[in-house]
């Protein structure tokens, strides 16, 4: 499920915009965000404070991995690409979102050292978890927004709602799996199993029902 298509500014961005998210994390784990300036962040990941802002926000939201700039707008743009010409929703729906999720984790580029330094950073800053879960909240509705667009669904179909629920709740098991420690197998590969199984749990559960697949 790739549908990444990065130019050489997007790879700068992208690299850029990780390594201030590696950084803001590590001196929050160890400091707090408190125990911190900007200047500090800026001058360890080699940027100045200027394009510390172009990218972020605030610390929090370095911390949190959330950049002012969304880095998703190709794999949504190609989410959105993906029409159908059959009777209902897409077949393709849930895989397709399930493409994007993993388009999204690439680019966080998420590795077990800068999550714990996550867990450690929310430890030392528990109002950090708040954030967190409102985050989590707000990219599913984000998400059930585009599949009421794609498949031209009316605002606050449940559908797109359980849709968008679904993959969330796969992609936060995948992500569990990928950072138990002694794991070895990719996040791509473990969300993609999750995925297989879902799609065969709906389609036995519709040919039980006698619904169309």
């Amino acid at each position: 499920m790739d549908v990444s298509a990065d130019s050489p500014r997007e790879r700068r961005r992208s690299d850029t915009t990780r390594n201030l998210i590696r950084v803001a994390r590590h001196f929050t784990a160890e400091r707090g965000l408190a125990g911190f300036t900007v200047e500090e962040l800026c001058s360890e990941a080699a940027v100045s404070r200027r394009t510390f802002f172009n990218y972020f926000s605030s610390k929090d939201d370095a911390v949190l991995g959330m950049p002012i700039e969304r880095a998703d707008a190709a794999a949504v743009a190609a989410f959105l690409s993906k029409t159908s010409d059959s009777v209902g929703l897409s077949p393709s729906l849930l895989t397709d979102l399930a493409a994007l999720a993993e388009e999204r984790w690439r680019a966080l580029d998420i590795a077990p050292d800068t999550v714990s330094d996550l867990f450690r950073a929310v430890e030392k800053e528990p109002r950090l978890l708040g954030r967190m879960i409102e985050l989590g909240f707000e990219g599913e509705q984000f998400d059930a927004r585009l599949v009421e667009q794609r498949e031209n669904l009316p605002s606050g179909d449940l559908r797109a709602q359980a849709a968008a629920q679904i993959v969330g709740a796969l992609v936060r098991s995948a992500g569990a799996e990928f950072l138990r420690p002694g794991n070895e197998d990719s996040f791509v590969d473990i969300f993609e199993r999750r995925i297989v199984a879902a799609r065969e749990l709906f389609d036995s559960q519709d040919a039980l029902m006698g619904l169309p697949r």
